[in-house]
């Protein structure tokens, strides 16, 4: 279940009841430190609350440092293998880590990791993907790949847990949404703190946002899960968007409105998708928070099938009509409705309805 722990990023609670966090991960590569801040900029305007940048090098320190310094999304370094180049991250100043334990050169190079992070008050996430199993752990779990992935990350987790540190994020993932819901309803309910989730290697485009959202929403389901990320071949900002429209459908959060649009059909009086676009060049994505608004094709599917809506639009014989919570307001034509759009509904988030 969410965890009963709590972390803090930069000001940004994870966990202990705190709303599912949505994150991404640059990629735009370290190298290009202006590009970087800019992708940053674009992540923050599109809600999202952490990003993960690769640091493959401690050489790349004084580029992480002056990312740091000139955005306000909170960041966690991405690290593997090299515990100085963990110690090089900390020292940049990065809030949240990421690494794995189990490539970390030594117990001793490990400790001076986490005991920089105590002096930092830094976070670290640890976790382990479907790739970096070993032949042990799999013939330990008996075959059982979830469970050999949860055992994976209960090793790393034991690792800080003798050194005394707490302020972490667990997570395992895989390509596989069976083999991770497993090894995260496993995790869940045996461990107190904050889980991070998402399917790994999702894909890209539609294959992999439906992928994705298929595995992300059976765990939120069941109460799975703090933070997510969707992680798609393709931009950064459609990884949260994408995030932000699962917890949407689920009724988790939301970020500005929701539509309900019909898929159109012979029977249709009006355009459903040209209309959809108007309205969504109308209406900026984060404006109208938690409004709900429909486009209905006809009367058949019109004001009684989207009743629920705050405010709605119906396709009728001479153009269409604008209702609210399923009652009639006002009749309008196509050449009247961005001129009705503007009236009702951005004058309805002012009054904030």
């Amino acid at each position: 279940m969410a965890s009963i722990k709590s972390v803090c990023i930069k000001g940004l609670k994870i966990g202990g009841g705190a709303p599912v966090r949505v994150e991404s991960m640059l990629k735009t590569r370290l190298e290009d430190t202006s590009g970087c801040i800019c992708e940053c900029e674009s992540l923050l305007k599109a809600g999202c609350e952490l990003a993960r940048v690769a640091l493959p090098d401690e050489s790349l320190a004084s580029a992480l440092a002056e990312l740091v310094k000139n955005t306000a999304l909170p960041l966690m370094a991405d690290i593997h293998f090299n515990h100085k180049t963990a110690l090089a991250a900390l020292s940049a100043g990065v809030p949240a880590i990421r690494i794995n334990p189990g490539n970390m050169s030594g117990s001793a190079a490990l400790a001076e990791v986490i005991a920089a992070a105590k002096d930092k008050g830094a976070v670290i996430r640890i976790g382990a993907n479907g790739g970096s199993l070993n032949n042990a752990q799999f013939a330990a779990a008996k075959g059982d790949r979830g469970a050999a992935l949860a055992a994976a990350v209960e090793e790393q987790l034991c690792v800080l847990l003798e050194n005394g540190f707490e302020d972490m994020i667990i997570s395992a993932k895989s390509s596989s949404i069976a083999e991770t819901l497993r090894a995260d309803a496993l995790l869940s309910e045996k461990y107190p703190f904050p889980l991070h989730i998402g399917i790994t290697e999702a894909g890209c485009g539609n294959p992999g946002i439906v992928k994705s959202a298929a595995g992300i929403a059976l765990m939120l389901s069941q109460g799975i899960g703090d933070t997510l990320r969707v992680s798609l071949t393709g931009s950064a900002v459609e990884e949260v968007e994408t995030g932000y429209n699962i917890l949407s459908a689920l009724m988790l959060r939301h970020r500005g409105w929701q539509l309900i649009s019909c898929p159109g059909c012979g029977r249709r009086r009006i355009e459903v998708a040209e209309l959809v676009g108007k309205l969504r060049s109308i209406v900026p994505a984060d404006a109208c928070a938690g409004m709900t608004i429909a486009v209905m094709g006809c009367e058949v599917n019109g004001p009684k099938e989207a009743s629920h809506a705050d405010l709605g639009f119906a396709g009728s014989p001479g153009g269409f009509i604008f209702f609210r919570k399923g009652s009639f307001v006002c009749r309008g034509t196509m050449e009247t409705f961005e001129e009705t759009v503007r009236r009702e509904i951005l004058n309805a988030e002012l009054q904030q309805l």
